[in-house]
């Protein structure tokens, strides 16, 4: 398996394709709900601001140079002011990735709502779809909403490009994909950089000069058989010392953390790809189908081909 790093990984189940809201200037009042189902939306404010309301009444303002990373499905608002849904006010919808959606990304491409002026928000939007299971995992390692304020001169770069994208010329749609996609990643990496103690501990792991090599090892290669011992020497301490060090950094002992990882990966690989039970349990480092599978059932309630039908 080629080498990958944790955060890649989870990356690489989410991507923005088609994306249906490249630059949006708005005036106030106004109110935009999102209904896409989507299991990422990222909203960059290139200029103005609003209010994020969240299905379970969050709030959370964003202003210039803020780029906020909203976790679906559940429908979602952003207004010019929280007191706007109860007064006069235009009203938008974005729901294009949903069943029987008629707009497309090239209908609203670029578009314009309200009229431009110095007083205007405009917005970067983007709805990213799931392109395998990978996604979950990432979702659960995020907030319902984070916001992480960029640099000014990178929100004016971002926007001179999406008034690229917007004239619709060849490639236009793959290059706004594909700077979403880069904004996903610098964004996401900010706030787990940030985050500190509530970024998952697979991340902190990373950062630590201890851990570190004994996390790159095992996920460079899972099929491998790891031990604690194995892993300590990779960091280069005591055996003592790194279990105890990695469990109170990681929140549960070495070979737990190793199993649940595997775990993860193979329901991926039962979901994403064609690859028999055996060949599965091989690529995270059980010797056999009979092994893999009780160790599937024993973590996840179901055996592996069960999963992989419910999945279908």
């Amino acid at each position: 398996m080629r080498s990958m790093d944790p955060l890649s990984s989870l990356l690489s189940g989410i991507r923005a394709e088609g994306s249906v809201v490249t630059h949006a200037v708005l005036t106030a009042p106004w109110t935009i709900r999102f209904a896409d189902d989507a299991p990422l939306t990222m909203i960059s404010v290139l200029r103005g601001g609003g209010t994020l309301m969240l299905a379970d009444g969050t709030e959370r303002a964003v202003g210039p140079g803020d780029t906020a990373i909203v976790r679906g499905p559940a429908p979602f608002h952003l207004v010019d002011h929280p007191t706007t849904v109860h007064s006069p006010h235009t009203t938008y919808e974005i729901a294009c990735f949903t069943k029987d959606a008629e707009c497309t990304a090239q209908e609203l491409g670029g578009i314009h709502w309200g009229t431009d002026s110095e007083e205007a928000t405009a917005l970067i939007v983007g709805a990213y779809r799931a392109s395998n299971h990978r996604h979950e995992r990432l979702l659960r390692a995020l907030p319902p909403v984070l916001v992480i304020t960029e640099d000014v001169e990178v929100c004016a770069w971002l926007e001179t490009a999406a008034a690229d994208a917007a004239q619709l010329s060849a490639g236009s749609q793959a290059l706004m994909d594909r700077l979403l996609d880069w904004a996903l990643v610098c964004t996401l990496r900010n706030w787990f950089d940030q985050a500190g103690a509530d970024a998952p501990g697979w991340y902190r792991g990373l950062a630590d000069p201890v851990l570190a090599p004994a996390l790159q090892a095992f996920h460079d290669r899972p099929a491998e058989t790891w031990t604690v011992a194995s892993l300590a020497a990779r960091a280069g301490v005591s055996r003592a010392l790194f279990a105890k060090r990695f469990t109170k950094l990681m929140g549960r002992p070495p070979l737990a953390y190793l199993t649940e990882c595997r775990m993860d990966e193979a329901e991926a690989l039962l979901t994403d790809t064609d690859l028999s039970i055996a060949q599965i349990g091989r690529s995270v480092g059980y010797a056999d189908a009979f092994g893999f599978s009780a160790a599937f059932k024993r973590h996840k309630g179901q055996s592996p081909r069960m999963f992989r039908t419910a999945a279908a």
